[in-house]
């Protein structure tokens, strides 16, 4: 069973070793991309997206531990150390500055390819789990969709559940401009009758509880005539 469109980036001096491992990974389905040291490998990683690093440490120009620690300013990409030192410091060095996995040369190819998959997959598993937890940020807000939870900077704020549906309404649809009519009828899932109190009242009432200044809102925009939209933040 092939991959689809995952990238991965070799970085490895010795021809042989990085032939060897891009004929393994290409077989697999994977696209494979070669560095042959480390100031190549980070103009090829400030050019393109990688699902996955294959990182030598001795290299020529900049070596392994150096593009680590600027590949970790940058991007929390995986990746997976490769080195034939076999010394415990330096796995100790490379796990501790941000990397994913180490294997010692000489390595199979079999045991290569397994690892790059494992890494993928736990980063597929991470990624879906974060996003199912559907954290937002706005401004100095931020938004457990799932948990009905919000936070301004340090401090926990807790909202009715209505006053989070329709904070969650307008952060979900930035652009949107909501009538008071299209607002009780998204948030209440009723017909509007001209009942302009409730929707008032909630406005105010979740103003007063994340904005710095409620009369001066930045978060819920009045846009007089017409209705509410989020602010432009």
């Amino acid at each position: 069973m092939y991959v689809v469109n995952q990238k991965v980036l070799i970085v490895e001096d010795d021809i042989y070793i990085s032939k060897m491992v891009t004929e393994s990974l290409t077989k697999e389905g994977y696209e494979v991309t070669a560095a042959y040291d480390g100031e190549e490998a980070l103009i090829r990683f400030s050019m393109h997206g990688y699902d996955v690093i294959l990182l030598d440490l001795m290299l020529p120009k900049i070596d392994g531990i150096e593009c680590l620690k600027k590949i970790r300013e940058k991007s929390m990409v995986p990746v997976l150390i490769m080195s034939a030192k076999g010394e415990e410091t330096d796995k100790v060095i490379g796990l501790g500055l941000g990397a994913d996995d180490y294997i010692a040369k000489p390595f199979s190819v079999l045991e290569l390819t397994a690892r790059v998959k494992a890494i993928i997959r736990r980063e597929k598993h991470y990624l879906a789990a974060a996003e199912s937890k559907k954290l937002l940020q706005v401004g100095d807000l931020t938004i457990d969709v799932d948990n009905y939870a919000i936070r301004k900077l340090d401090k926990d704020i807790n909202l009715t559940a209505k006053e989070f549906s329709i904070l969650k309404l307008f952060i979900l649809n930035p652009s949107n401009v909501y009538t008071k009519s299209q607002l009780y009828h998204s948030i209440w899932q009723e017909e509007y009758h001209g009942d302009e109190n409730v929707i008032n009242v909630h406005i105010r009432r979740l103003r007063e509880k994340i904005e710095d200044d409620p009369s001066n809102p930045k978060y819920i925009k009045t846009l007089w005539g017409i209705g509410y939209k989020l602010g432009e933040l």
